[in-house]
């Protein structure tokens, strides 16, 4: 979600939550919500998780007209009868936040899915402004929707939009500003359901949404407003509202909540079929044909492999090659660390905080060079190659062609997003696995990222260490840890309980990423990265220093040895490059490059240690994200399974190699 962040003064002056109107804008994912609402509030925004989730919600303030209002952007919803965490948040910042109006922002050329949402929001008797975004879209299909007709349906304000351009943002602000009102959409269900409808909606507290929706929502069996429920009402008054469901469902004789969804979609079609044209478009663009050919399931493959390739080479080469030997090597070798160093040595007596800070494991020496010499170049040109992939509309059509692999282990098409990022920095990933829907997905995802997917810096010393042996070195790699990655998450899909998530994705068309918005997000996506996970880095680096202050890293090393020598046949020397690849992955690497080059790996041992490091566990930025994302008890559970696995992988692997002789030259 973009946000631009500011000092702490700025945000208690600007983005007080106290005193002001709220506005809460809500939408489908992938409408432009975040854009319109970067619009509407500048660059004074904040984002916290909201209370008992993960899930983020940015808040802002909006001057419109005279008139300050706190704007917030809830997470994207399909339905307002929640299917998800994020969907739930969205749902309960309604319920609970006592919006003065509500914003939907919808997508021109998707008119029925758009009202599906409006719909749900008559129910509510909340008052609001229906924008139709991406209109620009909608007219490259030959779609056109007669806004002043749509007014008199709903009666509410509705506006046309196209967010990247600021088109429409003035009819927006000041359809904001208006008295504005409640839609009227009507709607009635089948009599059976009406009659419950009034029975249950009687027994319910006064609350910030009309009664008539909570009692819809409930007889659609929405078991995320139990707590509410329990909360708000008598122990007898929610035994009789579970009783008139079980019987209304009962007389009914089928799924309620298909019945519900059912009626309101067959209203949102009728209200689009009034509103809604559409016109034959003549010709058909080289984009057109690419955004067909990139989801065709053969010629697909080819515009995959080229995006991949051209992915390595920004990231892969100019990120992790060029830009982090310059930045590294050339900009803290030669300059930022030689000049702390020997100013820090000038004016710093005590040795303590001297080593603290520039010493082995010092914070400037280790953590900052890492997190901005390292990691820094390689996430800002996955960043920027993210925006494009993201703005051209190729992600959603990425998603479909993995759809079927990620399938295996249980997962969606969307799990290929933090999994691409992955390769360049899986602390990163773990924070973008929220992109997924459920719990259970985003669980799934963690646990794979932290198992089989090597973050950059340790896969390019890995490449370079298999590149002295062969290409069958290679291929085993590779086939032992894509094996291992489909075998697990097929496991994992069994044993994680919680719903599988719904693959539903609008396909957007293939369009001209715009510079600016790039640019924008890539901005903002670097300042979240200095603000989330550079902490984490120096949090790791001063455990790793004071582990070493009280010698427990030799400790811990000679605990490993018997396993690293017996188990897996390598030398001990190979114990401190396990150690030290836990607080640093590409340095855990780059210890077993150290002894391949020095004769003291054969070409076996260089297979298993490769294998092993690969898959043994995430590094200490990566395990503290873990705790901030999935919670401690859950990845302590994960690391239990993982060390064990890769041991065994390991150790099963240095049998194999070994008992059939197989030469890896």
């Amino acid at each position: 979600m973009d946000c631009h962040t500011t000092s702490s003064t700025q945000k208690n002056k600007r983005t007080s939550r106290e005193g002001l109107d709220r506005i809460v804008l809500v939408g489908t994912p992938n409408v432009g919500k975040s854009v319109i609402f970067g619009l509407l509030t500048g660059k004074y925004a904040t984002v916290s998780n909201y209370p008992g989730t993960t899930v983020e919600v940015t808040y802002g303030n909006a001057f419109i007209q005279d008139h300050s209002y706190l704007l917030v952007d809830t997470p994207g919803a399909n339905s307002l009868m929640p299917m998800s965490e994020d969907e739930q948040v969205t749902r309960d910042i309604l319920l609970v936040e006592r919006p003065a109006k509500v914003v939907q922002v919808g997508d021109t050329k998707n008119l029925v899915r758009t009202l599906g949402i409006t719909i749900q929001l008559a129910e509510m008797g909340l008052p609001m402004v229906l924008d139709l975004n991406m209109e620009d879209e909608a007219r490259e299909r030959g779609i056109s929707v007669d806004i002043e007709a749509l007014k008199k349906i709903l009666g509410i304000e509705v506006v046309s939009t196209v967010a990247p351009e600021r088109r429409g943002l003035r009819d927006l602000k000041n359809a904001i500003a208006s008295e504005g009102g409640v839609p009227e959409v009507g709607l009635r269900y089948k009599d059976l359901i009406e009659e419950y409808i009034g029975q249950i909606k009687a027994l319910l507290p006064r609350t910030n949404i009309s009664r008539r929706s909570l009692a819809v929502m409930i007889l659609s069996k929405d078991e995320t407003l139990k707590s509410w429920l329990t909360g708000a009402a008598e122990s007898h008054v929610v035994e009789e509202i579970e009783r008139l469901r079980a019987e209304c469902r009962l007389r009914f004789g089928r799924s309620l909540g298909a019945a519900i969804n059912e009626a309101r979609m067959n209203r949102a079609s009728e209200i689009a079929e009034v509103v809604m044209s559409r016109e034959t478009v003549e010709g058909s663009t080289a984009l057109a044909w690419l955004g067909r050919t990139s989801m065709h399931p053969v010629w697909g493959v080819p515009v995959l492999l080229a995006v991949l390739y051209g992915l390595y080479q920004f990231v892969g080469v100019l990120g992790a090659d060029i830009m982090v030997g310059f930045v590294e090597e050339t900009l803290f070798g030669q300059y930022v660390n030689p000049m702390l160093t020997s100013f820090i040595e000038s004016y710093l007596p005590i040795a303590f905080f001297r080593d603290m800070l520039i010493g082995q494991y010092g914070i400037i020496t280790m953590a900052l060079t890492y997190a901005i010499g390292i990691i820094l170049p390689i996430t800002a040109t996955f960043f920027i190659a993210f925006s494009i992939l993201e703005d051209s509309g190729y992600l959603p059509r990425l998603a479909i062609m993995s759809n079927r692999i990620f399938n295996i282990m249980g997962l969606s098409g969307k799990a290929v997003l933090p999994m691409v990022l992955g390769l360049g920095c899986g602390t990163m990933a773990v924070m973008t696995t929220r992109v997924l829907e459920t719990r259970r997905d985003r669980i799934i995802a963690t646990f794979l990222l932290s198992l089989a997917v090597p973050c950059a810096a340790q896969l390019g010393v890995i490449l370079g260490m298999i590149g002295a042996l062969s290409v069958k070195a290679f291929l085993i790699w590779l086939g032992v840890v894509v094996g291992l990655l489909l075998f697990t998450g097929y496991l994992a899909s069994l044993i994680v309980p919680g719903e599988r998530s719904d693959f539903m994705l609008e396909i957007p068309p293939i369009r001209m990423p715009s510079v600016m918005n790039v640019l924008r997000k890539t901005a903002n996506r670097v300042v979240w990265y200095l603000k989330e996970a550079v902490p984490l880095f120096i949090y790791g680096t001063l455990v790793l220093f004071f582990l070493d202050k009280v010698a427990l890293l030799g400790v811990l090393e000679s605990a490993l040895s018997p396993v690293i020598v017996g188990l897996l046949g390598l030398p001990k020397a190979a114990t401190a490059a396990f150690l030290i690849g836990f607080f640093r992955r590409d340095y855990g690497a780059a210890g077993l490059f150290a002894l391949s080059t020095a004769g003291m790996l054969s070409p076996v041992q260089t297979l298993v240690s490769l294998v092993t490091l690969t898959l043994f566990v995430p590094c200490l930025a990566h395990f503290f994200m873990m705790i901030k994302e999935r919670g401690a008890r859950t990845t302590l559970i994960m690391l239990a399974v993982i060390i064990p696995t890769a041991l065994t992988v390991g150790g099963i692997l240095n049998w194999v190699l070994r008992a059939f002789d197989i030469n890896l030259l």
